[in-house]
């Protein structure tokens, strides 16, 4: 039984690690010549409820995921506006990591593979063609190419090609595989109903930051530096994909975080402005290139599913992170993918797809964001474990907790304990 992955980030990872537990011979396909995409710019777990996500990912048996992210934190039990308990990860460090992972379990990974286009018979995907021209079959297909759109998108919908850390000019640009096979795309929106949304941070290199911010950033993981009033500006907060970041702290500070990089929580910020700020007077941006201008645009793309990860339409594709709803962070993809990945096999076999009950924090966000997705307000909203109007339903549903312990209970009353682990073919 042969599983295709298609994108290699945090999503795709997952999908790859759980298939392969269940049995599948599995290659993932990734368009760039690097794995995790942005969860090389990213860096942040187990903030608020994605804690608690967390230890459900690693008690449902795909704790090697977390395993890698735990191990390469700078920081551990971060506090910053709005968040608690961080971890904090070194982003130069996870990609070689799930790499080796990866191979250990002798998962092919494909790079600068770039799937442009499918080979479909009703409704069946039977094989995809990559932009060089090859062409690689599969029983089951998993899509998690994530919502970014092509070039293009970035320039109708942002400021331009920022130059991100997915370079597109280099390694092309992103396909919808859904769209490709007859399903149309599901986009978000923002609240005065314009597309798309604009990635939520930038990164700075420390060494061009003073020493005085780069020694409390290496020891605390947190700077926060109050943002000159003539600077502050509300409105952006409306346009970034992170919600949970969209607080008034965010407009007037300038808040770092120690991810390797100095990350900047916001969407982009203009270099002349930044440089006004004592200790930012040499300051520059690694990711985007393009940060004091703009940032990658996403929730471009999306596609229908059922709450088992299955594509609506489609017999043979799944699809995770956020090319399965409008969700947003690292933990969220591995949520979806760790279930995409398992429910691969099973769709293979013809056994009923794994639905996560809803007394699990994963089973209940991944049932409400397609619920809401449905309606028109809830393509303007963004679904995360680390804050907005999901942690507070994870609060309400009293979902939320760090008790490692009481977690575990959870996932052991339900019989799901390290049920990806188990080898179904």
């Amino acid at each position: 039984m042969k599983v295709v992955v298609i994108g290699g980030g945090w999503s795709g990872c997952a999908s790859a690690l759980t298939a392969k537990y269940a049995g599948a011979d599995v290659t993932i396909l990734e368009k760039t010549d690097m794995i995790l995409g942005l969860g090389n710019v990213g860096g942040i777990m187990r903030n608020n409820g994605r804690y608690t996500a967390a230890e459900e990912i690693i008690n449902l048996g795909a704790g090697e995921l977390l395993e890698i992210t735990d191990k390469a934190s700078l920081h551990t039990k971060v506090n910053f506006p709005g968040h608690n308990h961080a971890s904090l990860y070194d982003v130069t460090k996870v990609g070689p990591m799930m790499q080796n992972l990866l191979i250990s379990k002798d998962i092919n990974i494909m790079y600068m593979a770039r799937v442009v286009d499918v080979n479909k018979d009703k409704g069946k995907i039977k094989g995809v063609y990559l932009a060089t021209g090859e062409y690689i079959e599969g029983d089951i297909f998993i899509e998690t190419t994530g919502s970014t759109g092509p070039m293009g998108n970035c320039l109708r919908y942002g400021n331009g090609c920022s130059m991100c850390i997915l370079r597109c000019p280099s390694f092309g640009p992103r396909v919808s595989i859904s769209k490709r096979a007859g399903i149309e795309d599901l986009l978000g929106q923002r609240g005065d109903e314009s597309y798309g949304a604009f990635s939520g941070s930038c990164e700075l290199c420390k060494e061009s930051l003073s020493d005085e911010i780069v020694e409390k950033l290496n020891s605390e993981g947190v700077v926060i530096l109050p943002v000159p009033k003539e600077d502050i500006n509300m409105d952006k907060l409306k346009v970034k994909v992170c919600q949970q970041y969209a607080l008034d702290e965010y407009a007037e500070n300038i808040i770092l975080l120690d991810t390797g990089y100095a990350k900047l929580m916001t969407t982009y910020y203009p270099i002349e402005k930044l440089r006004k700020v004592k200790g930012l007077e040499r300051a520059r941006y690694v990711d985007p290139y393009s940060g004091g201008k703009g940032n990658s645009i996403r929730y471009l793309s999306m596609a229908p599913r059922n709450n088992g990860m299955k594509v609506e339409g489609l017999d043979n594709l799944l699809c995770a992170g956020e090319k399965s709803g409008l969700f947003v962070g690292h933990t969220e993809a591995m949520a979806t993918g760790s279930l995409a990945g398992h429910n691969s096999v099973r769709l293979a076999l013809g056994i009923p797809l794994l639905e996560l009950p809803h007394n699990t924090a994963i089973g209940d966000i991944i049932s409400f964001a397609n619920q809401m997705v449905k309606t028109p307000e809830g393509l303007k909203t963004r679904y995360t474990f680390a804050g907005a109007d999901y942690f507070q339903r994870m609060k309400d549903l009293n979902l939320y907790t760090t008790d490692n312990e009481k977690i575990k209970e959870r996932i052991e009353r339900i019989g799901l304990l390290n049920i990806y682990k188990e080898k179904i073919v």
